[in-house]
């Protein structure tokens, strides 16, 4: 949240938004308009994705989007009752609001990105994909071995300068198993 985006801003942004996508459902509708109408709520309200990280957070969405129509965090807990949450906005207005707004397109919507502010959130390793973690997973175990080709290779050549053929023959039948292992990690 480097620059803040200014409460009129906010508002441009949610009066479009309201008279552009129909919501799943109508409370949404009450509580955005209940935003725009209430400037110390805006004032502290945030744009954000993945809501669900935030201390208290609220998840709207439109019609056409797989994804739940309304949801409302607070610290940790999370209810679908949209009065609960517009009675928690109300009595709590100088609180940080995040608000994640699910709609076609929103990821290219320039009017969206204009308000929308990276989450503080977000865990670190919370968008690595499970290809991103097997990835990472397959290099590191490459890195590990090809530090125990290194040092097997430092083994040999010390058995062959020191003239000793069992150590020469031990170590070199480790080398193979790991160079095989390489070869398997690599063609993967």
């Amino acid at each position: 949240m480097e620059t803040p985006i200014s409460v009129q801003d906010k508002k441009d942004f949610v009066r479009w938004f309201l008279n552009h996508y129909q919501l799943k459902k109508r409370e949404s509708v009450w509580i955005l308009n209940y935003l725009i109408n209430h400037e110390a709520i805006l004032q502290h309200a945030h744009f954000v994705d993945e809501v669900e990280f935030c201390p208290r957070g609220i998840l709207i969405s439109a019609q056409g989007v797989k994804a739940p129509p309304f949801r409302f965090y607070k610290d940790k807990v999370m209810t679908t009752d949209a009065e609960k949450s517009f009675h928690d906005i109300r009595l709590n207005q100088e609180e940080p609001l995040y608000i994640q707004l699910n709609f076609d397109q929103a990821n290219q919507s320039a009017r969206y990105a204009a308000v929308l502010e990276e989450n503080p959130y977000v865990p670190l390793n919370h968008y690595l994909t499970a290809k991103d973690k097997k990835l990472a997973g397959r290099l590191l175990d490459i890195s590990l071995l090809e530090h125990q080709k290194q040092q097997l290779e430092r083994e040999i050549d010390e058995a062959l300068d020191n003239g000793d053929r069992a150590a020469f023959n031990n170590v070199s039948a480790l080398l193979k198993k790991v160079k095989q292992e390489l070869a398997e990690i690599s063609e993967q």
